[in-house]
């Protein structure tokens, strides 16, 4: 099915959650870039757990409908179906996130449901345990962030490896937080180029690296809004750096991926899979 994209430019888009509508935006996102020739605009509300503000939810909605002059889509995820069952009143085309899911378990499973807000992220039990886990890990990672502390790998899950500005340090947060992993990171640079030798202590934890290799050019884009003008950000630079980096990785046997076009969401689901990595979910 095509769209007539000129017709309309930009198409709203709202995620509205009873919580903090990082997993509802996660989902509307994946739909939403199957649909690549299209440009929507993304409103994000959170914790809508009452009546009035389910209310301006409403008015936001068929205000977007009068600017814009199309249906606005909405995303929801509410344990709360009489919620849903308001926000059809507008003029959103309505796409519920958790009912379909929630019935077809409960009748396959033979039980009902909790309903409960939050359950998902829960902090009793096993779940409170799971969330010292992580903040653990959060720590892990800034611990051991660009290469400011060698050593102690042995307690790390996994160390990343790549040259400046290549993605490491967002991936490493991201995968203690979302997966629970002690991340380190190390910047590959010109002290090692020269002496051509990974430091001991990644040579010593060398099943445990894994690669970022980037693209010159948007490496050197990226540098720019770092240091403009400088030896760091120059192309040729970038260039000699992405090279000699990928010669490291190749002697030394250490997978590897190229960021450039990648989120870091992929970044991260793809090293889990390619390590063999032992996780756990948020």
């Amino acid at each position: 099915m095509t769209s007539n994209i000129e017709e309309y430019p930009v198409r709203p888009a709202f995620i509205i959650s009873d919580r903090t509508g990082v997993t509802a935006g996660t989902m509307a996102h994946s739909l939403l870039s199957q649909f690549p020739n299209i440009e929507f605009e993304r409103h994000t509300i959170p914790f809508v757990d009452a009546d009035d503000k389910v209310k301006s939810c409403i008015r936001q909605i068929n205000h977007s409908y009068k600017t814009h002059k199309v249906r606005p889509l909405v995303f929801v995820s509410f344990m709360d179906n009489n919620y849903t069952h308001e926000l059809e009143t507008s003029e959103g085309l309505i796409i519920d996130l958790i009912k379909p899911f929630i019935h077809k378990l409960e009748g396959y499973l033979k039980s009902d449901s909790s309903h409960k807000v939050g359950q998902a992220h829960g902090m009793a039990g096993s779940g409170e345990q799971d969330y010292m886990h992580r903040i653990d890990a959060i720590n892990f990672s800034m611990r051991y962030d660009d290469g400011v502390r060698i050593g102690n790998y042995h307690k790390a899950d996994l160390i990343l490896v790549g040259v400046s500005r290549a993605g490491k340090t967002p991936t490493s947060l991201y995968m203690a937080l979302h997966y629970g992993l002690n991340t380190a990171n190390y910047p590959l640079a010109d002290d090692d180029f020269e002496k051509g030798a990974l430091p001991d202590a990644l040579i010593e934890s060398r099943k445990k690296l894994f690669g970022l290799t980037i693209d010159p050019l948007q490496l050197h884009m990226i540098r720019q809004k770092r240091r403009a003008n400088s030896e760091y950000s120059a192309l040729s630079q970038c260039r000699r750096e992405v090279l000699q980096a990928q010669q490291f990785y190749k002697r030394y046997r250490i997978p590897h991926v190229d960021s450039t076009a990648m989120s870091i969401e992929e970044l991260a689901s793809l090293i889990v899979h390619r390590m063999n990595l032992e996780v756990s979910y948020l």
